[in-house]
């Protein structure tokens, strides 16, 4: 495996594939473009250095705006607050001050919106171009399989990441094999199926590839970089994927999903597949790294209810957060505490990780029947609990209620600032018990979807 300084080179070719849409990434089916035929060349004449570029460039453009949705997803899900004076959208219409509404035009709905679309048209060029290196005879059956399970895996990926802030307005299929055509606007059930299906797919093509990718990795999928281990990733995001759905299938996340994925109770709860950064010339560092002590010109701060709320003796409190010198406030809010998850500029951010299976495993056997397999489910939470130096939880008389309750305490302490507590408290219907701190704020249930689809703001 390459480090990460190896992609800058190559996402040369993510940028020119972006050059291509210009403003509006749904409607270029109808306009022309000048560049369709170098475009058209590398669908139709690729080489296989052609293909290790696209997979490099598509692992760099998952990184490209984890900034802004970390803040959105964070600051709406009341973790943390981004408090820099010279952005008032970040208290006001993310918080739902006054009366602030989340914006279709804004740049924290279309950003977001137009990296993961890129992405996944990233991945469909691919996928054309792989297949035409096998109809060629350049590529094998096993090493377009191995190509085709990684971009459908990615690709899944990111239409799950819009669909986590879209939510119940659904995400829009692009056509696989027609980069310049879209389908259509899809429902929030038909969004999670088109994710599973995505998923379950690749997965198959992983099954049919051979012992290696021809293509390298970057380090955040060190020991999931082969065809076999980059399955066991592929059935970690369906595991998230089917908990996240509105009518989870309980029993498939225990018997069919989970175990082919790489959870292990024994092995260490950070192991998983994350973005990577680096200091190398023109490639990104981590960007929601920031001193826990900035001054109020732009302050990363975590919400005083996590600390406030935590029990005693969780060292995740001291690992996560730092007390502050100084009170930080702006809007009419406030913290005591810096916001210190990521400790360096180029630390690593999970995509999926251990603790988070172990989570669901337990979320699972807590609901997979009327009264749940509740002895397991509290053996992982332990797991977790143990690990942050707390002893073991132990139900009382509120039954499968109390565990649930436990396990969702635990992903907000575990899982803090890697994206999931809005969505854990929406899919709980649990949004009223987010904490507000001015009178009239809102906690808002999606993101509406970008009103011209654009791919810059």
């Amino acid at each position: 495996m390459y480090q990460i300084n190896k992609l800058v080179p190559v996402f040369l070719l993510f940028l020119f594939v972006l050059g291509f849409w210009g403003c509006d990434i749904i409607k270029i089916e109808d306009r022309p473009d000048p560049n369709n035929s170098e475009l058209q060349n590398i669908i139709d004449n690729p080489s296989r250095s052609d293909i290790s570029t696209l997979v490099a460039g598509t692992e760099a453009g998952l990184r490209t705006e984890l900034r802004i949705y970390h803040i959105n997803v964070g600051m709406i899900g009341r973790e943390m607050y981004r408090f820099l004076s010279a952005e008032p959208r970040n208290t006001g219409d993310l918080l739902g001050k006054g009366n602030a509404q989340l914006d279709a035009g804004s740049y924290y709905t279309t950003r977001p919106w137009a990296s993961f679309y890129t992405v996944i048209r990233n991945t469909n060029i691919m996928i054309q171009a792989a297949t035409a290196l096998n109809n060629d005879g350049v590529y094998s059956a096993e090493e377009l399989n191995a190509a085709l399970g990684y971009a459908r895996t990615l690709k899944a990926y990111q239409y799950l990441m819009a669909l986590t802030q879209t939510n119940e307005n659904g995400i829009r299929e692009q056509v696989e094999d027609d980069i310049f055509t879209t389908g259509e606007l899809l429902s929030k059930e038909a969004s999670y199926q088109l994710i599973a299906n995505l998923l379950d797919d690749a997965a198959a093509n992983l099954t049919n590839a051979g012992p290696a990718f021809p293509f390298s990795f970057s380090d955040g999928f060190a020991n999931l970089d082969t065809p076999a281990t980059f399955r066991e990733f592929n059935r970690a995001l369906r595991a998230r994927v089917e908990v996240y759905r509105p009518q989870p299938d309980w029993d498939a996340v225990l018997t069919t999903i989970l175990p082919e994925s790489f959870i292990d109770e024994s092995a260490d709860l950070r192991f998983g597949a994350y973005h990577v950064f680096s200091t190398a010339t023109n490639d990104l560092l981590n960007q929601v790294f920031a001193d826990p002590q900035a001054g109020s010109g732009d302050s990363w701060v975590a919400h005083n209810s996590w600390v406030e709320d935590a029990e005693a003796g969780d060292l995740r409190i001291d690992q996560k957060v730092q007390p502050r010198n100084e009170q930080a406030a702006l809007d009419g809010l406030v913290s005591d505490y810096g916001l210190f998850v990521y400790q360096s500029q180029t630390a690593p951010m999970p995509i999926i990780r251990n603790a988070e299976l172990l989570l669901i495993r337990a979320e699972a056997l807590a609901q997979r029947n009327a009264i749940g397999d509740l002895d397991a489910a509290e053996n992982d939470l332990n797991v977790i609990r143990n690990a942050a130096g707390l002893g073991d939880f132990s139900r009382g008389a509120g039954g499968q209620a109390e565990v649930i309750d436990e396990m969702l305490n635990q992903r907000r302490y575990e899982l803090f600032f890697e994206g999931h507590r809005w969505v854990d408290m929406r899919r709980y219907d649990r949004l009223n018990d987010l904490p507000i701190d001015r009178q009239g704020d809102e906690v808002w249930v999606s993101f509406p979807i970008p009103e011209n689809e654009n791919i810059s703001s």
